[in-house]
């Protein structure tokens, strides 16, 4: 699970279409990355409470430029929101449980191991429609 999870965090950097180098030299913030604040290790202590369940973020989009992982958890036969849309594209990753996604009036039922992606501006949404736990990532890089 730690390899896949380092493998999805390295996605993040390759999925980012603005990379510090693109950037002009005086809005370069320099950030000194150590073992310490490169390695997250989940806990149940850091996570964020929802209505059907809760997420934890792996990286917010403080720490490298807008790009962030995070793992939402949703109770069975919910969702933590209904479809939507929003500027920024998006990935998800099924890491457990049976998840339906939607994405412009279509849907698709599929378990573990299972990747959607949400281009910009296009309705999409996930929801549980399995009898145990979801849980999933989000990779995503927020508009600075």
């Amino acid at each position: 699970m730690k390899t896949l999870l380092l493998n999805l965090f390295l996605i993040t950097s390759v999925y980012s279409s603005i990379s510090a180098q693109d950037k002009p030299d005086s809005s370069k913030v320099e950030k000194h990355f150590t073992i310490e604040n490169c390695v997250t290790e989940f806990s149940m202590e850091k996570v964020k409470n929802t209505k059907v369940g809760y997420q934890f973020w792996f990286a917010n989009r403080d720490f490298i430029d807008g790009r962030t992982l995070k793992m939402s958890v949703v109770a069975p036969r919910s969702a933590t929101h209904p479809p939507h849309k929003h500027v920024e594209d998006e990935f998800f990753f099924v890491l457990e449980g049976t998840a339906e996604f939607y994405l412009d009036g279509k849907t698709k039922v599929a378990g573990p191991y299972t990747s959607f992606y949400c281009p910009s501006n296009v309705e999409h949404g996930i929801s549980n429609v399995g009898d145990t736990e979801l849980k999933y990532l989000v990779i995503k890089k927020y508009q600075n």
